[in-house]
C-alpha cells in the first residue's frame, strides 16, 4: 500500500501490446497532467510487448503497476513452462510468440509485478486497483452479472472503491457499499466506437475517458509487428470493436458455464 495521498491518479489496463492506442492516451496525459499512473495489467499480451513495455521508462511521473493474467502467461512461456490446458492453440502460438520479443529483464519485471495494489487518493481514500477481481486475476464479472454473483467474488474487501479491468469494457456497479469500476481497455477494448478507454480518478470521482487515434495508421503499425494474429488483432480490436452489450452477453455465457462446471 502506498502511504502518499495522490491528487489525481489515471488508471490504464489492458494495453494487449497496442503501442499506437498506449502512445495516444499518454499524449493526451500531457493536457490532463496527473500526479501518477497506474497499469492495470495485460500489458504484453499483444502486438508489441517489448516496445509497449519499454514506453513507460521514458514518462517523468512516478508508474505503479500490477500484473494481468496475460502478463503471468507470458512470464510462464518465457520460462518454458506448461501454459494452462484450457488455452486455445492461438492463444498460446501469440502468448508465446509475445514472450520471444521480451528481453530477460523485462520478464523479470514482470513477474515480480503484485496482484493488487491499494493507492490513497485525495477526496476518496483507499482505492484499491485489481486486474480482475482481488481474488483472482481471471476471474469475470459484467455490467449484467447478478449482485449476488458480484458480491461474493468481492467478499472480504475492506476498501470502498475497487478499479478493475481485464474484461475490456468501462461500467460500474454498486453492491454493499463497495463501488467498483472497471476502466476499459486502452488496446482492445468492448465499447460503441473504437478508441482507447482509460479512467481518470482524483478528489472528483472516477471519470471514464476515450482517447481517439488514427486507426488506419495503427492498424498498418500493427500488421508489420510480426504478431502471428495481427490481421485479426486489427479487424477485431482496432478498425471494428465488439461492443460492450455484445461482449457482456457472450461473457455471462462463460460465468455460467464455469459454475454449472464447478
Amino acid at each position: 500500500m502506498t502511504t502518499d495521498v495522490i491528487r489525481t491518479v489515471v488508471a490504464i489496463y489492458d494495453i494487449h501490446g497496442n503501442l499506437p492506442a498506449l502512445n495516444a492516451v499518454l499524449k493526451e496525459l500531457k493536457n490532463v497532467q496527473p500526479d501518477h499512473i497506474l497499469v492495470g495489467g495485460d500489458i504484453v499480451s499483444g502486438p508489441m510487448p517489448r516496445e509497449t513495455l519499454d514506453r513507460f521508462s521514458s514518462l517523468n511521473l512516478p508508474v505503479h503497476f500490477i500484473r494481468g493474467n496475460g502478463d503471468r502467461e507470458v512470464v510462464t512461456a518465457f520460462d518454458g513452462k506448461s501454459l494452462p490446458e484450457t488455452m486455445s492453440e492461438e492463444g498460446r502460438r501469440v502468448t508465446e510468440w509475445a514472450a520471444e520479443q521480451l528481453a530477460r529483464s523485462q520478464r523479470d519485471f514482470l513477474a515480480q509485478l503484485p496482484e493488487r495494489m491499494t493507492l490513497q487518493v485525495e477526496g476518496l481514500g483507499d482505492v484499491l486497483f485489481c486486474h480482475a477481481t482481488p481474488h483472482s486475476d481471471e476471474e469475470i464479472f459484467t455490467p449484467i452479472s447478478t449482485s449476488e454473483y458480484i458480491s461474493r467474488i468481492f467478499a472480504g474487501v475492506e476498501e470502498l472503491f475497487v478499479v478493475c479491468g481485464h474484461t475490456h469494457m468501462q461500467f460500474e456497479r454498486q453492491v454493499k457499499g463497495l463501488r467498483i469500476l472497471n476502466a476499459g481497455s486502452v488496446g482492445m477494448p468492448y465499447a460503441e466506437q473504437p478508441g482507447a478507454y482509460w479512467m481518470l480518478i482524483g478528489p472528483d470521482g472516477f471519470e471514464f475517458r476515450r482517447t481517439t487515434y488514427d486507426l488506419e495508421t495503427a492498424a498498418r503499425d500493427i500488421e508489420a509487428s510480426g504478431y502471428p494474429q495481427a490481421q485479426e488483432f486489427v479487424k477485431e480490436n482496432v478498425l471494428a470493436i465488439p461492443t460492450a452489450t455484445e461482449a457482456a452477453q457472450f461473457l455471462e455465457g462463460l460465468i455460467k458455464r464455469h459454475r454449472t462446471d464447478e
